[in-house]
């Protein structure tokens, strides 16, 4: 079984696009997505018709639960793509499930199994992705056992093996760099051999430099400087 794996696309639809052109050219069985959607200026609504479209195994993520649910101090960009959504959009966002599983082997998630806003197997110290120690990240797998752990929310792209050989996979993120020194997409494409399942991390060339200048014209340059070199630090949107 081979599967495509994406996630943390935040509104960026040329990135989408490109990572699903690149998907086209592989023999995939599935394409799954790990949520936060829509939560960027670039093209948020082009995205969610996308989705729609597809109609992939999906779980939300926590700023789309901050879109659909609000909360009390509210992120700029989620409280602008809420004021954005028509009917049908806000419907789709509010349907998908926080968790899912795949064919009894493959367990998808945005944070962690157990919380859509907790990391799994990265922590931010300071501005640098830094990697939580091996008996953090067991507990938090404790309890799941499924052959595959799928998550996002860092978007920094990792795949680690547990004790047990379970194996962990964060593609990274589709339209949103975090410290990552390119602007390029991010996905995964894992896949079960007679060994066990594999995984191939994948960087994508796309137009970034549009996605960009529609963050800007949106009047968000500090996400344009982010999309535009890949430098960003999560702290400073």
């Amino acid at each position: 079984m081979r599967i495509a794996v994406l996630s943390d696309v935040h509104g960026n639809l040329e990135a989408l696009d490109a990572v699903l052109d690149d998907i086209a050219l592989e023999n995939v069985e599935a394409t799954v997505a790990l949520g936060d959607f829509l939560s960027g200026p670039s093209n948020p609504l082009g995205v969610a018709d996308r989705f729609i479209e597809l109609g992939l195994p999906s779980v939300r993520g926590n700023h789309d639960r901050y879109i659909t649910d609000g909360r009390e101090k509210d992120w700029h960009i989620d409280a602008l793509v809420r004021g954005m959504l028509d009917a049908r959009q806000q419907q789709w966002l509010a349907s998908v499930p926080a968790t899912l599983l795949l064919d009894e082997d493959v367990f998808l998630c945005h944070g962690t199994p157990r919380d859509d806003n907790t990391s799994f197997m990265d922590t931010m110290v300071g501005t640098v992705a830094t990697m939580h120690p091996r008996d953090y990240i067991e507990a938090e797998a404790a309890g799941f056992d499924h052959d595959v752990l799928l998550c996002g929310h860092t978007h920094v792209p990792r795949s680690l093996r547990l004790a047990d050989g379970r194996l962990v996979v964060n593609p990274g993120s589709v339209g949103l760099p975090f410290e990552i020194g390119s602007p390029d997409a991010r996905y995964a494409i894992i896949e079960k051999r007679r060994a066990g399942w594999n995984t191939e991390l994948r960087a994508v060339a796309y137009d970034h430099v549009a996605a960009a200048k529609q963050a800007l014209d949106k009047g968000y340059p500090v996400w344009a400087e982010a999309l535009t070199w890949g430098w960003a630090s999560p702290r400073g949107l």
